[in-house]
């Protein structure tokens, strides 16, 4: 059995995580569980076998996707309920993340079937971490809708919320969405990572306007992830000397590290944290 611990009547549903693109991102602990379920629930069984081949698992695969999640959950569930070990994959990633999986580890869960998470690659995790954006919160919105009206709607949350905001892009639609975001919010920071963890990896940084201007004279290719960071709202107006001056009574009245006095500004007074780094982190 993939993990040791007491017996139990029931299989175990196991999400795990696949590379994103270079396979040696693939973990030991992924490749033995993989190996040792009794079936592997996969987006694209096509996709998979590759993957499976190249490590010489032969474990049987079964396809669980978007168009028969529903249809497929209580097969798997049957698999669980008489003590065989289901893994869940996807393409490319974590399962659940913006991808199909949800509605069978929901289900597993409510039927008391254990759920183990294998974690590894995420694309969205990838992206945040080569950013330079703040990520301390961030809010992800999956997939770009590609109606006007809900793409209206997302960008609206945006600039009403601030902050960091995630979303994934296909490259055919990559400039026509950072053009439309852009109307809204052309000085937003933002980040376009491209290809991740492949040959051609890219991750491009400026402003959205920027960006926008760049992507809309290139022929782009691979899967995309636009990283925004927003001011915050009324922030905008608020002066490099008060930014100094808050982080300066949190370091000298309040006792703080220039550490937390840059976190603690940025919090207080609603102004992305990169933006009071940018002040007082060497002064």
């Amino acid at each position: 059995m993939p993990e040791s611990g007491e017996f139990m009547q029931t299989g175990r549903l196991y999400v795990v995580a696949t590379p994103i693109g270079n396979l040696e991102d693939i973990s030991a602990r992924a490749l033995r569980v993989l190996g040792a379920v009794s079936i592997i629930a996969a987006e694209d069984t096509r996709h998979s076998k590759r993957l499976l081949d190249h490590f010489k698992i032969p474990t049987p695969l079964t396809s669980y996707h978007d168009h028969n999640e529903r249809e497929k959950s209580p097969h798997l569930l049957a698999q669980l309920q008489q003590g065989r070990d289901v893994a869940l994959i996807t393409d490319a990633g974590t399962p659940c993340i913006a991808d199909p999986g949800y509605r069978i580890v929901r289900a597993a869960q409510e039927q008391g079937i254990p759920v183990i998470a294998v974690p590894g690659p995420s694309a969205l995790i990838a992206a945040l971490s080569v950013s330079g954006l703040p990520t301390d919160r961030f809010t992800f919105h999956g997939f770009f809708p590609r109606k006007q009206t809900d793409a209206g709607k997302v960008i609206t949350s945006m600039r009403a919320a601030g902050g960091t905001h995630v979303v994934y892009e296909s490259p055919q639609r990559l400039s026509a969405t950072l053009s439309l975001i852009a109307q809204t919010l052309p000085d937003a920071e933002a980040c376009v990572a491209r290809e991740l963890t492949k040959i051609h990896e890219e991750v491009v940084r400026g402003a959205l306007a920027e960006l926008a201007q760049i992507f809309s004279e290139r022929d782009t290719r691979g899967e995309c992830v636009l990283v925004m960071n927003i001011a915050e709202p009324g922030s905008a107006g608020i002066s490099d000397d008060a930014i100094l001056a808050a982080v300066s009574d949190a370091i000298h009245k309040a006792g703080m590290t220039r550490r937390d006095a840059i976190k603690f500004a940025a919090h207080t007074l609603g102004v992305p944290r990169n933006r009071v780094y940018d002040l007082a982190g060497d002064a």
